[in-house]
C-alpha cells in the first residue's frame, strides 16, 4: 500500500505526476481506497494543513451506484481550501477537471456513529450554496478504490451566505439549481437541474456520512462545511460562475482567472 499511497501523495502535489506506479499493484477495493484515503488525509494533516469539511460521493444522476449499489464513499476538504463566495482562483493552479453546484451544509452539532436523517437535521446549522472544485488526478477509468483513495477528486469548495433550515421557502426535495457564467450580455445558463430524481436525500447523505466517519474514528464536527453531491457542473475555463439555489437559499459566485 506504500507504493499507492507515495504515487497518491505525489498526484495531490503535483496532478501531472506519472500515475504508472498505481496500476502496476494490485487492485483495491472500495473499503481499502476509503482507509488508504484516510492516511492521506493524515499526510495533509503531518504537513500543517487543517481539516476543514468533508463530502459525500455518489449520491446525484449518472454517479448514484457508479462505484456499487448503496456505495456513498467520503472525501475530506482541506480547511485552506474552504473559499468564500467571490473567491479568485488562477485556472492554471487547479490542472484539469472541473467546477460543480452543490449544496454546502454548516456542521453546528457533533455527528457521529447512530446519526439517522433526523439527527443530521437538527445537528446542522446552516444551509448554504456552494461549488466544489474537483481536479483530475487519475486517468479515465480508474477502478473504485483508486478513485476513492484519490480524495474523490476534490480540490476544494466555495460557499455562499447560509440560512436555517427553517428560513427556506419550501422542501429540499424541490430544490432547483442553475449553473450560469456571468458574460457581457448578462448570465448564461450552463445547466439547470432540479433536485427531483436527481439528488438522494441530503440529510439521508449526511447520516450515511457520519456513519461511515466514525468508522475510521472521525465525526462531523462544528464548524465543518459539507457537500452532499453535484448539481450543474462544468469544465475548468477562465470566467465568473453563478450557482443560483431556489427556495430562498440564494447564490453563490467563483471566479476563474
Amino acid at each position: 500500500m506504500k507504493i499507492l499511497l507515495d504515487t497518491l501523495w505525489q498526484l495531490q502535489q503535483q496532478p501531472d505526476s506519472d500515475s504508472a506506479a498505481l496500476f502496476e499493484q494490485p487492485p483495491i477495493d472500495a473499503d481499502e481506497g476509503q482507509a488508504l484515503q484516510f492516511q492521506l488525509l493524515d499526510r495533509w494533516l503531518n504537513e500543517g494543513e487543517e481539516l476543514g469539511g468533508w463530502k459525500i460521493g455518489m449520491t446525484s444522476g449518472e454517479s448514484r451506484d457508479a462505484l456499487g449499489v448503496g456505495v456513498r464513499p467520503s472525501g475530506f476538504v482541506l480547511k485552506s481550501r474552504i473559499y468564500q463566495s467571490g473567491a479568485q482562483i488562477p485556472r492554471d493552479r487547479l490542472y484539469t477537471g472541473g467546477v460543480e453546484n452543490e449544496l454546502c451544509f454548516v456542521v453546528g452539532q457533533t455527528l457521529g456513529a447512530g446519526a439517522t436523517p433526523a439527527s443530521a437535521a437538527v445537528a446542522m446549522s446552516g444551509i448554504a450554496p456552494g461549488f466544489e472544485i474537483n481536479q483530475k488526478r487519475l486517468p479515465p477509468g480508474s477502478a473504485a478504490g483508486l478513485r476513492i483513495a484519490d480524495n474523490l477528486s476534490n480540490w476544494g469548495i466555495v460557499y455562499g451566505d447560509a440560512i436555517a433550515a427553517d428560513q427556506m421557502t419550501g422542501d429540499l426535495a424541490d430544490l432547483d439549481v442553475i449553473l450560469g457564467e456571468q458574460r457581457p450580455h448578462g448570465l448564461e445558463t450552463i445547466e439547470a437541474v432540479a433536485s427531483a430524481g436527481h439528488m438522494d436525500p441530503h440529510y439521508d447523505s449526511l447520516a450515511i456520512l457520519a456513519r461511515r466517519l466514525a468508522d475510521y474514528g472521525h465525526a462531523l464536527e462544528p464548524g465543518q462545511h459539507v457537500i452532499t453531491g453535484a448539481y450543474g457542473k462544468t469544465a475548468f475555463a477562465p470566467g465568473h460562475f453563478t450557482g443560483h439555489f431556489s427556495l430562498g437559499i440564494g447564490d453563490v459566485h467563483l471566479v476563474l482567472t
